[in-house]
């Protein structure tokens, strides 16, 4: 066997690896790619769906509304796919408010959400017939006619126009908002009958209600309502007449004939305050003013306690005035004047006469004595003197503390927290004066005759009006009502609609809660008289309220304010311009703040410190109604009959503003309740 033969072994050249070198890889096809990014699309896809919630969105408006949802969301018509979480939700649509709120997707399957879009103000533009109208939209000024593009909320509105001496115009609009314009044009309907009037002579001044309107023959606008007419004329008498003026029908009066002028005679006396009589008739006190018809003598007679009464004859020209001073003789009678301590000094109507004991001879009329000591409380006492007949007055002064025992309290408080204060009428410079008014007031009605009264008697009168408050105490479920949507039940308004016979049962539940004797006597609930001995609870009487309201030192007030009509600045609450759609008997140009009755107390008090005398509320009085006798025959503490059909009411109040209402002599009566009167108590102090 041959061994096989060796090869020699040869070196092999060194080559270095080639660092790309390796095994070659295989790439995936770009279609696989595709596929593998189709797939995770899909499972992402698949896992929103199946983790999604569907929400419903609804809008509601009348325009398509543009809706965006903060995040990721899937919209399927009015469904959006969302997962759970808080989304910011906004909505906007042509004419309406843009909408933003929080949107919280629960677990729930399927949610709903809706939307109400709130609608931009509507444009408004408004004009009337006549222009310068105000327009109040729901009880709220906006401005006065025309008015162009006036921003308003969409709704159904109330709009009510009004224009001096135009009715007022209520009418609902439903604004449709969304910036839509709206056009309305509306009529007022004027609020004054067409007067036609002429007199014979011409050229007379017309008054309406105490304002000049022009000059006759002419074709006057007279407010609607009751209406009182003047005609006046330089050289002839007044013409008054009562008119009840209806808006839109016109009314002829024809020609009326004015009658020349009474002469006018301007009668004084010394002293004043006497009271005159002219043929027989009871005209006044003096000083006064007469009219006396010419051509004719008139017996004139002029008298006052204390003093002997003078006559005299006048004749007067038409038209003529003239001037008279009658100076009366007093009587004399002796008066015996015994003091403590002896030294004390005595004044006799302000004048110094003496000191000590003495005897005086003093006109035969109420004196007013004073006796005054260092150390001790000065006294006041009156006296009236009768001739032939000799009186004696006894006088103790008081040290400081002992007169603080004796002395009335100026003021007293009620149970209920009334107050009310002290009136003493011989302390005031006029206590004895003339009820009523001339026949020469303007305005003056037939039953204000002129009749002299005296008050002596201290007396308390409250300083307000008893408010509902204070009533419901007594009546728990008494309702003063309301006028028009205009309340006259709240609580410090003044109470109304009662009886006079409730406002009398008020004083004397009254005056038993505070264990004072009732001054009015009651049978089986019903007032049938009263006891004026008795210091118990009562409504002020005729005279007391004309004293309170009227006396103002030596004059004798026409008007709680004063003389001037009208007032110039706003003095009580009496029927105003913003009261002429409750009542058409309106104080035209007055404004006093309220439709109807005030809160007591709202407005300033009278020169006694009483509010509300001439307006708010017209008040019940004690008295029965009656028409005075005009026969000079001067009456003390008048407190009127027992009983009667119907009682005074005085003062003027909320729903009354013609110048004869507003006179504080202007009296009316009535027995039943009504939503304009209510009433102030007052009581003897002893």
């Amino acid at each position: 066997m041959t061994e096989p033969r060796l090869q020699p072994i040869e070196a092999a050249d060194f080559q270095p690896l080639d660092p790309g070198a390796g095994p070659e890889r295989k790439k995936l096809p770009l279609t696989r790619w595709l596929l593998l990014a189709a797939l995770a699309v899909f499972l992402i896809a698949l896992w929103f769906l199946l983790t999604a919630r569907s929400l419903e969105v609804v809008v509601v408006a009348e325009e398509e509304a543009q809706i965006s949802i903060s995040g990721f969301s899937l919209p399927f018509g009015e469904r959006y796919l969302l997962r759970r979480g808080r989304y910011e939700l906004t909505a906007e649509a042509p004419g309406y408010h843009p909408y933003s709120s929080e949107l919280v997707v629960n677990r729930d399957a399927s949610q709903r959400v809706e939307v109400i879009l709130q609608p931009l103000p509507g444009l408004l533009t408004l004009e009337t017939q006549p222009e310068g109208a105000t327009l109040f939209v729901d009880g709220e000024a906006i401005g006065q006619t025309p008015l162009l593009d006036l921003s308003i909320e969409a709704g159904l509105r109330e709009l009510r126009i009004e224009k001096s001496r135009y009715k007022p115009l209520a009418q609902p609009l439903d604004v449709t908002g969304r910036s839509v314009q709206q056009r309305l044009s509306l009529s007022l309907d004027p609020a004054w009958a067409d007067v036609s009037l002429a007199t014979e002579p011409a050229g007379a001044t017309l008054l309406v209600d105490g304002e000049p309107l022009g000059t006759t023959p002419g074709l006057f606008e007279i407010l609607e309502g009751e209406r009182t007419l003047a005609l006046q004329l330089p050289g002839y008498a007044n013409l008054e007449r009562d008119l009840t003026a209806e808006a839109g029908v016109a009314l002829d009066l024809g020609t009326l004939t004015l009658t020349p002028a009474t002469g006018v005679l301007s009668l004084s006396s010394v002293p004043s305050g006497a009271n005159v009589s002219v043929n027989g008739e009871f005209a006044g006190q003096t000083p006064l003013e007469l009219e006396l018809s010419p051509d004719k003598d008139h017996r004139i007679s002029v008298s006052r306690a204390g003093y002997r009464r003078a006559s005299t004859t006048v004749s007067m020209d038409a038209g003529s005035t003239a001037a008279r001073s009658i100076s009366l003789k007093p009587l004399l009678g002796d008066v015996v004047i015994r003091v403590s301590p002896p030294d004390a000094e005595l004044l006799v109507n302000g004048e110094v006469v003496g000191r000590g004991s003495q005897t005086l001879a003093l006109p035969a009329v109420q004196q007013r004595l004073e006796f005054r000591l260092e150390g001790y409380e000065p006294l006041r006492r009156s006296v009236t003197p009768r001739a032939g007949l000799e009186q004696l007055v006894e006088v103790t002064l008081l040290t400081p503390e002992e007169a603080r025992q004796a002395r009335l309290k100026p003021t007293i408080t009620t149970a209920l927290g009334q107050t009310l204060l002290l009136m003493n009428p011989l302390d005031s410079v006029r206590n004895e004066f003339s009820m009523g008014a001339s026949r020469r007031d303007p305005g003056r009605r037939a039953n204000e005759v002129l009749h002299p009264v005296r008050l002596e008697r201290p007396f308390y009168i409250q300083t307000q009006e008893v408010t509902n408050a204070q009533f419901r105490q007594f009546e728990s479920e008494h309702n003063s009502g309301q006028i028009e949507g205009n309340s006259l039940n709240r609580e410090h308004q003044p109470a109304v609609q009662m009886s006079w016979q409730q406002a009398a049962s008020f004083c004397n539940w009254l005056s038993r809660r505070e264990g004072l004797k009732p001054f009015y006597l009651e049978q089986q609930g019903i007032i049938v008289g009263f006891d004026p001995r008795a210091l118990g609870y009562r409504l002020p009487s005729e005279a007391e309220w004309a004293w309170v309201s009227r006396i103002n030192g030596e004059e004798l007030q026409r008007f709680t304010w004063g003389e001037e009509f009208p007032p110039s600045t706003v003095q009580e609450n009496v029927a105003d311009n913003s009261s002429a759609y409750v009542t058409g008997r309106i104080l035209n140009g007055y404004n006093d703040g309220y439709v109807v009755s005030a809160p007591v107390g709202s407005f300033i008090a009278n020169h006694r410190g009483i509010y509300d005398l001439g307006g708010n509320v017209s008040e019940w009085i004690h008295d029965v109604y009656t028409i005075p006798a005009s026969s000079g025959v001067v009456v003390t503490d008048p407190l009127g009959g027992q009983r009667g059909d119907n009682y005074v009411i005085r003062g003027a109040s909320w729903a009354l503003g013609r110048l004869p209402e507003l006179r504080l002599s202007y009296r009316d009566y009535g027995q039943a309740g009504r939503d304009d009167v209510g009433f102030r108590i007052a009581r003897y102090a002893e």
